[in-house]
């Protein structure tokens, strides 16, 4: 992306909470906000409380694989964002407690239209509890405006799995991202201190896209990074083998351990591929770092 930072800056407890939404703005765009509260019960984990207004919500607590796993489904009714929409996530999971976290389908972010579409992301892990955020992918439809901010505040040994898929214009037909604005940003801290933190702008059809510091002219990249443990070498390189076994010289995919950190990165053309990559490096890590095998959520398969 332009202006590409992925560093270890200066620790701060001074976060800038998003913004609390409620109702449209004065542009009449749509906003909605949705927060949740998992919680250990003796060996169960529960969804205390749920919160939302506006088109954005979970409809229950499903438990496909152990009730010590809380599965749940963020909806977005509408099926996608377009100019001047809000979206604000925020989860906790108390102590003990396990959740994870995914969506029914693609996000669609829509053209702008002149305004710029928000989505704030807030997840909170205690000490001893874990979140896997596994969303399916996200599209940017050419034209759009899009900023994006995902925070995630880690207590203690707390573990965290997350992922994402982005597409950027919709080439199955015949689309592509010439022009508009991503920007993102994503951190991660451990008891106030910073972990990791990377942020980027990539504009429509400009030299980030097609720059070898960039994009090198791919259209989907996929990222997943987990906290939690350093994981074995043997682990790291059957990761690398796995992925690019998979890959077949379609995509290029990378794997590093920072310390408590494994983040993996993928730059390719096809969103099932980047879909099939995640699952596999995901069915791998999982057991090592949860001691549970990966069970494929039904959803992703609908």
């Amino acid at each position: 992306m332009d202006n590409f930072t992925a560093s270890p800056l200066p620790a701060s407890n001074n976060l800038s909470p998003a913004p609390v939404l409620a109702g449209q703005n004065q542009s009449g765009a749509n906003q909605a906000w949705l927060s949740l509260r998992f919680a250990d019960d003796q060996g169960t984990t529960r969804l205390l409380d749920r919160a939302h207004y506006g088109p954005l919500r979970v409809q229950k607590a499903l438990y496909p694989e152990h009730v010590s796993i809380c599965h749940a489904i963020i909806v977005h009714p509408p099926g996608g964002v377009v100019g001047g929409d809000e979206l604000t996530i925020k989860a906790s999971v108390g102590q003990g407690a396990h959740a994870f976290l995914t969506t029914p389908g693609a996000a669609k972010w829509y053209r702008a239209n002149g305004k710029v579409s928000q989505q704030h992301v807030q997840l909170q892990v205690a000490d001893a509890a874990t979140l896997e955020w596994l969303p399916q992918e996200t599209i940017f439809f050419d034209q759009a405006e899009v900023a994006l901010e995902h925070q995630v505040e880690l207590e203690g040994d707390a573990r965290y799995i997350g992922g994402e898929i982005l597409c950027f214009g919709r080439t199955a037909s015949g689309e592509s991202f010439d022009s508009g604005r991503i920007s993102q940003q994503i951190s991660i801290r451990r008891d106030g201190k910073l972990l990791w933190f990377e942020q980027g702008v990539l504009n429509g059809g400009g030299t980030a896209m097609q720059s070898r510091l960039g994009l090198t002219d791919c259209t989907v990249c996929a990222t997943l990074i987990v906290a939690g443990k350093s994981f074995p070498a043997s682990v790291v390189q059957q990761l690398r083998d796995l992925a690019s076994q998979l890959s077949d010289g379609r995509a290029s995919v990378g794997a590093t351990q920072i310390k408590s950190l494994l983040v993996l990165r993928l730059l390719g053309h096809s969103s099932e591929l980047a879909r099939q990559w995640m699952m596999q490096a995901w069915q791998v890590i999982r057991p090592e770092l949860l001691g549970h095998e990966a069970h494929i959520p039904r959803i992703w398969n609908t």
